[in-house]
C-alpha cells in the first residue's frame, strides 16, 4: 500500500463512517434514553474520545492495519490479538448489515413500502449482495468522493442544527422531557448508552488505513483529533434539536415516548425536518434531498464495512490468523472473494430478523470487547515497555512508581468494559450470539494453528528480505522442482531458512522427461540416477537449516506440466525455482519450463537467476542473487495472468 492519504483523506474516510452512524443510532437510542438522549450522547461521546486517544497512542506506534489486534500483539501474544481482530471482525459485520438495512428506511420518501418488513430487509440484503460483488471485482476507494460526500453530509447536519437551534430547539423542554428515575428508567439508560456506542462506529478506520497514511507519526493523530472533535460536537447538538422537535409524552397506559424511538425510529432525522413546518414543493424538495444523502452516506457507510473485512482479512492474513482458504485470493481480481462471500452472508443472515436494537447490541459486544483490549495493551505497554518509542503520547498521564499511566486508558477502558459488562447482563440475545462467535473463531484458529504446527500464541509473519523478494514465513508446503544451476541451490538454502523449526515441509522434486515414443513410467535408470544424486544434494543443503524435506523424482512429457501438476498434487502453497539466466528469446522470458510454471501455477511462484558464483549458504549472497516473480493462476480460458 503507498502511503499517499493525508489528513483531509483520513478525515473523510473516519467521519464517513462515524457521521453516518447518527442517521439510525439517534432513534435507537432515545427510544430507551427518552430525555437523557442528548447526556447519554455526551456520555458516549466522551469514552470515544478516550478510545480515540488510545488509538492514537498506538497507530502512531505501530502504523499498520489491524488496530487493537495490533496493540495485543505487541502488549500480550497472537491469541490475543487473534480475540482483538476477531471482535473487530463482528463490528464490521454488523456495520454492513444496520447500514444497509437502514438505506431503505430513508428512500421510503419515494416508496412507503421500504420503511417496513419485508421490504427493508430484502433491499438492505440486495445492497449488501451488490455491494460484495463490487468488492470482489475490486471496487476502488475514491478518495476525493469520500472526501466530498463527508463536506456535504456534514454540512446538512450543520444546516440542520443551525435551523433546529432557531426554529425548534426549546431548553424547558428539554428538562421537562425527564422524569428523573421513571423516564427513562436506569436499566434503560444503561441500555441507551450501550446502543449508544454504535453511534461512534469506524473510530478503528483510521488505524486500518495507517499503511496508507502519509507520515503516520503527524496525519493520524490529527485526523483523529478533526474527527472526534466534529463527531462531539454535532452529536451533542443533533439531539438536543431531536428532542425539543420530538419531545417525551406520557401514554394512556402510563408509559413514556418519543415519537424519535417510534414514528421515526427507522429514520430520525427525516423526524427532525418534517419539523421544521416547510410545506409544498419545498418540503418535498428537503425531504427527497435528506433521504437520498443519507441513503448515499449509509450505502458508503456499507461499503466501507465490505472493505474493513478485505483489510482485516489482509492483516489477520498476514499473521496466519486465519485459514488459507478464507484469506486466499480470487485468481482473475486478486481480492480476499472468500472472506466478503463469507462475511458479507453473515451481515445477511444477523439481518433477516429485522431488529436494529438487537444489531446494535451486537455491534455493542464486538466494540467493547476490542476497545477494551486496546486499553488494556495501552496500559500494559506503558508499565511494562516504557523505553518503547512513541511518536504521539497521549494524555492526561499520571506518574505512578517511575511509570507513566495513561488516564486516558483508564477511563476509556472503565466505560468499554462496563458497556461490554452491561451488554453480556442485560442483553441475552446478543449475549449468546457474540460469545458463540468468540468461541467459533478461536475454535478455527486453535484448529488451524495446530494444523500448521504453529502455537497458538506464537506470531508468524511476513519476513521481507533484501531487495525485492517477499515470502511468508507461515507456508506449510513449498515446492522445489531441482535443476543443476547455482540459483536452485540458493533457492533450496532459501527454502531451508524458511522452513526450519517451523513445521514446514519442503517438496524436492526433479522432473525427468519422457520421450512421447516410451510410455511416463518407462525405467530411465541414467537419468533417474542422475535425478537421485540432485535430490541428495539438495536435502543436505535444506537439512543444515533443520529443515524437513521430502524427494522425489516426477516422470512427465515436459517439465513444467509435471511441476505444477506435482504443485496441486501437495498442495503447495509457492514453488521456489532456480533457472539458469537467459536474454528473452521469443515468446519465452525464463524459458520454456518456467514461463509455463508462471502461466499456469496454482500458487505464488518465486525465482532465483543465476548471477555470479555465490556462497549458497550465505544469506546476503543468497538475497542478492534473488529476483522475483509472482504468479497468480491462470484466469478464465487459460488466460495468462498479469505479470
Amino acid at each position: 500500500m503507498e502511503r499517499v492519504v493525508g489528513v483531509p483523506g483520513l478525515w473523510a474516510t473516519a467521519y464517513g463512517n462515524v457521521g453516518s452512524s447518527i442517521y439510525y443510532a439517534l432513534g435507537l437510542v432515545a427510544a430507551y434514553a427518552l430525555g437523557l438522549t442528548p447526556l447519554v450522547f455526551l456520555f458516549a461521546g466522551l469514552i470515544f474520545a478516550a478510545t480515540a486517544i488510545t488509538y492514537t497512542e498506538g497507530t502512531a506506534m505501530f502504523p499498520e492495519a489491524g488496530g487493537s489486534s495490533s496493540f495485543a500483539r505487541q502488549a500480550f501474544n497472537e491469541g490475543a490479538a487473534f480475540g482483538a481482530a476477531w471482535g473487530q471482525m463482528l463490528n464490521y459485520i454488523i456495520t454492513i448489515a444496520i447500514s444497509a438495512f437502514f438505506v431503505p428506511h430513508y428512500l421510503g420518501v419515494f416508496w412507503e413500502p421500504l420503511n417496513s418488513n419485508p421490504w427493508d430487509i430484502i433491499v438492505g440484503i440486495g445492497v449488501v449482495a451488490l455491494l460484495a460483488v463490487l468488492n470482489i471485482v475490486g471496487i476502488k476507494e475514491a478518495a476525493k468522493l469520500n472526501l466530498g460526500l463527508a463536506v456535504l453530509d456534514l454540512g446538512t447536519q450543520v444546516l440542520l442544527v443551525i435551523v433546529g437551534l432557531f426554529v425548534l430547539f426549546s431548553p424547558a423542554t428539554l428538562w421537562d422531557n425527564i422524569v428523573w428515575g421513571v423516564a427513562p428508567t436506569w436499566t434503560n439508560v444503561v441500555i441507551g448508552v450501550t446502543l449508544a456506542m454504535i453511534a461512534y462506529t469506524g473510530i478503528e478506520t483510521i488505524s486500518n488505513m495507517a499503511e496508507e497514511a502519509q507520515v503516520p507519526e503527524r496525519t493520524i493523530p490529527a485526523s483523529i483529533r478533526a474527527t472526534v472533535i466534529t463527531v462531539l460536537v454535532m452529536y451533542a447538538l443533533i439531539p438536543m434539536v431531536a428532542l425539543s422537535a420530538l419531545p417525551v409524552t406520557r401514554q394512556p397506559d402510563g408509559t413514556y415516548s418519543t415519537e424519535l424511538g417510534t414514528t421515526y425510529a427507522g429514520d430520525p432525522i427525516l423526524g427532525i425536518v418534517e419539523q421544521f413546518g416547510f410545506s409544498g414543493v419545498l418540503h418535498d424538495v428537503v425531504i427527497g434531498f435528506v433521504g437520498i444523502l443519507a441513503a448515499t452516506i449509509l450505502l458508503i457507510a456499507t461499503n466501507a464495512g465490505i472493505i474493513g473485512v478485505s483489510r482485516l482479512t489482509y492483516a489477520m492474513g498476514s499473521h496466519r490468523q486465519l485459514p488459507s482458504g478464507i484469506r486466499s485470493l480470487h485468481p482473475r481480481y486478486n481480492t480476499p472473494a472468500v472472506a466478503i462471500i463469507i462475511f458479507c452472508a453473515i451481515a445477511a443472515l444477523v439481518m433477516i430478523p429485522g431488529q436494529a436494537v438487537f444489531l446494535s447490541n451486537l455491534y455493542a459486544f464486538g466494540a467493547m470487547l476490542s476497545f477494551s483490549i486496546a486499553h488494556l495493551a495501552i496500559l500494559w505497554m506503558r508499565w511494562r515497555r516504557p523505553e518503547m518509542r512513541r511518536p504521539y503520547r497521549g494524555r492526561p498521564n499520571i506518574a505512578i512508581r517511575g511509570r507513566s499511566i495513561p488516564l486516558f486508558a483508564v477511563f476509556g477502558l472503565l466505560g468499554t468494559g462496563g458497556a461490554l459488562v452491561a451488554v453480556l447482563i442485560l442483553r441475552p440475545d446478543a449475549r449468546w450470539v457474540g460469545i458463540a462467535w468468540m468461541v467459533a473463531g478461536f475454535g478455527m484458529y486453535l484448529l488451524d494453528r495446530r494444523h500448521i504446527g504453529v502455537p497458538w500464541t506464537r506470531t508468524v509473519t511476513m519476513e521481507r528480505q533484501e531487495l525485492a523478494m517477499e515470502v511468508d514465513v507461515a507456508y506449510t508446503n513449498i515446492l522445489v522442482p531441482v535443476v543443476a544451476t547455482e540459483s536452485s541451490e540458493e533457492m533450496m538454502a532459501t527454502a531451508g531458512k524458511l522452513a526450519a523449526d517451523r513445521g514446514v515441509t519442503i517438496h524436492a522434486i526433479t522432473v525427468v522427461e519422457v520421450p512421447v515414443e516410451l510410455p511416463l513410467d518407462a525405467g530411465m535408470p541414467r537419468e533417474e540416477r542422475g535425478a537421485g544424486h540432485l535430490l541428495a544434494h539438495a536435502r543436505q543443503i535444506a537439512e543444515e537449516y533443520g529443515a524437513t524435506v521430502e524427494t522425489s523424482v516426477v516422470h512427465g512429457r515436459q517439465a513444467g506440466r509435471a511441476i505444477v501438476d506435482e504443485a496441486r498434487r501437495v498442495n503447495a502453497e509457492v514453488i521456489m525455482m532456480g533457472v539458469a539466466r537467459k536474454r528473452r528469446l521469443g515468446d519465452h522470458i525464463f524459458g520454456r519450463t518456467v514461463d509455463y510454471v508462471l502461466r499456469h501455477a496454482p500458487c505464488r511462484v518465486v525465482i532465483a537467476s543465476d548471477a555470479a558464483a555465490p556462497d549458497t549458504t550465505s544469506a546476503a549472497a543468497v538475497s542478492a542473487a534473488l529476483s522475483e516473480a509472482v504468479a497468480r493462476p491462470p484466469g478464465p480460458r487459460g488466460q495468462p495472468p498479469d505479470r
